[in-house]
């Protein structure tokens, strides 16, 4: 599961109860997102976690993130995978599976894939592609975990054919119940007969 926060009070409520991925999301600056970043990765390492900034390769760079995010507004994925090298974690955002397999031919390691469902978390984006196109896209690029985002919620999670979910809206009231309901929930989902 990963989680896309702008607060640490999110990072400390999603980590220790099962595998979660943070996502710093700082739409303001750099300055302002290299110290959340720090102050994140801080957490994570304690809690064996990954951490990943969107958005922004200097930063995660900078700050000694595993890796970054990249959508469709941000550096190419293949001028990221430049930047980052072959170690370091870098998602794509892909909406459709010619997207999806150009991203991972330029060197992307997972894909954020959505919008899954309508989401108010994010404005101007396009329509939802719902379940089948998420299916789609995981089909297209066998291996590679496709991360579906936007509107999910943990009785959404068994309606979706991928590796993972993102979340944002949904754990911020209370991450720490949101994150065990979204684990419980990918593990029934994982564990249920083909």
């Amino acid at each position: 599961m990963h989680v896309v926060t702008d607060s640490l009070d999110v990072v400390r409520g999603v980590l220790g109860h099962g595998p979660v991925a943070v996502q710093v999301r700082v739409k303001t600056n750099d300055r302002e997102a290299y110290a959340l970043t720090v102050a994140a990765l801080e957490l994570c390492r304690a809690a064996g976690a990954l951490c990943l900034v969107d958005d922004r390769v200097g930063v995660a760079l900078a700050a000694g993130a595993d890796g970054v995010h990249v959508g469709a507004d941000d550096l190419p994925v293949a001028a990221a995978r430049r930047a980052l090298g072959p170690a370091l974690i870098l998602g794509a955002t892909c909406r459709n599976p010619a997207a999806a397999r150009e991203a991972v031919a330029a060197g992307a390691t997972y894909l954020g894939v959505g919008p899954a469902f309508a989401t108010s978390s994010k404005t101007g984006l396009p329509d939802p592609i719902g379940p089948e196109g998420v299916a789609a896209i995981t089909r297209a690029v066998p291996g590679t975990p496709v991360i579906a985002i936007a509107g999910i919620t943990p009785a959404r999670v068994a309606e979706l054919d991928c590796y993972g979910v993102a979340a944002i809206s949904a754990v911020a009231a209370d991450p720490a119940a949101a994150t065990g309901a979204f684990l419980r929930a990918l593990d029934a989902f994982e564990g249920a007969p083909a």
